[in-house]
């Protein structure tokens, strides 16, 4: 059921239920942090493995602080710059973050989300909430209420905030000591990051047991087969396939047998990143042989979006 009462989705969250949020990346599965049955029914109907941590999601400074220790300034300096907003940061765990929601990691990874729905939602519930995309593992992350509700029509609801604006994951960052390291890129560039805290590494792929979500290599896929091009026209005069699906940044290809979707006609990145998933969700649902989808250019959320499309495409 896809519904806009917030208070409804607060009270089954306490009574152990897993909803469907929204978020302004894109739209999770939460559940409250102390249920386990609610957090091991997340991991089965995503069917996300058991050493694929979750994120945890607050609505203010202090309740990620009872959730942490030994905290780095550098990530107060990042929270105070990009909170709330589409940045994740994984930090030493406190007692009160149960293991299984961690994958028995050491670290937990936690953001206040930049929608104020969600935070009133968590305010509501009055606990921290988990919430991985909500997807089945691998496939195209969610950033309708719809495409939730479609992946799980077994879900009692699914909360309606609209279209995600910034329609990518957030960016993940933790720390080796007080240096910063990004585990995922996403909605939050590294150009902008690094204003903040200087130059950071990156370390953003782990295929057994990986630290923060969004490693693995393989990710974020269609079931119609994907391909990531520098040139799709060039891709095309290769291609055999009767149904092809092309995706490019700004200029529509000239071939009229080709499915097209244009992400921006001014180029604006931010606008591609917004309507990326929404956009493979149409593709994917098109009765296509193959989608050709355009390598954006590699600066600012360019890179993040790369990074999602070659997991995408991945194997295929």
């Amino acid at each position: 059921m896809i519904s806009t009462d917030v208070y409804q989705a607060a009270d089954l969250l306490k009574s152990g239920e897993v909803v469907g949020i929204p978020t302004e990346t894109v739209y999770g599965l939460a559940a409250n942090i102390y249920s386990e049955k609610a957090i091991r029914k997340v991991f089965e109907i995503k069917q996300r493995p058991l050493d694929n941590p979750l994120i945890v999601h607050v609505a203010s400074i202090d309740q990620m602080e009872g959730l942490t220790k030994d905290v780095p300034e550098k990530a107060y300096k990042l929270a105070g710059a990009f909170w709330p907003g589409p940045l994740t940061l994984l930090l030493p765990k406190s007692i009160n973050v149960p293991g299984l929601v961690t994958a028995g990691k050491p670290n937990v990874a936690i953001r206040m989300p930049g929608l104020g729905l969600t935070r009133e939602l968590i305010a509501n519930a009055g606990v921290p909430i988990a919430a991985p995309s909500a997807n089945p593992f691998g496939r195209i992350s969610p950033t309708t209420a719809e495409h939730v509700d479609k992946y799980f029509p077994e879900l009692t609801m699914v909360l309606d905030g609209g279209p995600c604006r910034s329609g990518i994951e957030s960016t993940i960052i933790g720390f080796d000591g007080e240096e910063p390291i990004v585990y995922r890129l996403g909605s939050l560039s590294l150009d902008e990051i690094e204003v903040k805290v200087g130059k950071v590494q990156l370390r953003n792929k782990k295929e057994v047991a990986p630290d923060a979500p969004g490693m693995l290599s393989r990710h974020y896929s269609p079931k119609t087969p994907t391909v990531l091009c520098e040139n799709i026209a060039d891709e095309l005069e290769n291609r055999t396939e009767a149904k092809i699906g092309a995706i490019v940044l700004q200029n529509e290809i000239q071939n009229q047998d080709v499915v097209q979707a244009v992400l921006s006609p001014d180029g604006d990145l931010k606008e591609a990143a917004q309507k990326l998933y929404a956009t493979m969700h149409d593709m994917d649902q098109a009765g296509l042989d193959v989608i050709l989808i355009e390598r954006m250019p590699e600066t600012g959320l360019g890179v993040s979006i790369n990074d999602r499309l070659q997991r995408a495409a991945q194997g295929k």
